[in-house]
């Protein structure tokens, strides 16, 4: 089970990855944001362009995923969280997730330094805690995709330190969303399109 229910297309030219049966809690508990994931997944190509003329503040790949789900009722979430004790409030903000929907949490890293993993995680983590996330995803790149970097002459902005999955498999693998569900796809070179 677990991954298998994703589309084939998907499981074809993304690495997937899961822990605690996030697929099967996304798929069944929430069908809107799971229908939503599965055609933004499946519409998604990585383009040249965005490549090799950089993004700026946000990356290309960003863009297309935040502006795919916000068009569908997703936005970007800060949560005000607070330790109280008696009459002591500590406030204790949590980090903006890129695109939140209905207790499902997502975050695109698509070329960051490899901390914002932990970030992400440690995030995931406190909010599937106090009941805020059922399940959290990350959208990340394949490490394959290096070559591609390097064939357009950008290979040193795409370093060994920024996001990709072998920089964040080891960090769930080691416990780092404790007990949130989480799911991963890594952009594999099977998507990347040099038409557009």
């Amino acid at each position: 089970m677990g991954t298998d229910l994703l589309p084939k297309y998907i499981r074809e030219n993304y690495e997937v990855r899961e822990w605690k049966h996030a697929c099967a809690i996304l798929r069944n508990d929430f069908p809107d944001e799971w229908k939503d994931l599965v055609d933004l997944l499946t519409n998604f190509r990585l383009c040249k362009s965005w490549i090799v003329n950089p993004g700026g503040r946000k990356s290309k790949v960003s863009h297309f995923i935040d502006t795919f789900l916000y068009e569908r009722g997703w936005t970007e979430k800060q949560f005000r969280t607070a330790v109280h004790v008696d009459d002591s409030v500590v406030e204790s903000p949590t980090h903006q997730v890129d695109c939140f929907k209905n207790k499902v949490a997502l975050e695109i890293e698509w070329n960051n330094k490899d901390p914002f993993f932990d970030r992400d995680l440690n995030n995931f983590r406190l909010l599937f805690d106090l009941r805020a996330v059922s399940v959290g995803i990350i959208i990340t790149r394949c490490d394959s995709l290096q070559e591609i970097f390097k064939s357009l002459g950008r290979g040193a902005s795409y370093g060994a330190s920024t996001t990709h999955m072998s920089k964040l498999l080891p960090r769930i693998e080691g416990g780092g969303g404790a007990g949130c569900p989480v799911l991963v796809f890594g952009i594999k070179s099977s998507l990347y399109d040099e038409s557009c």
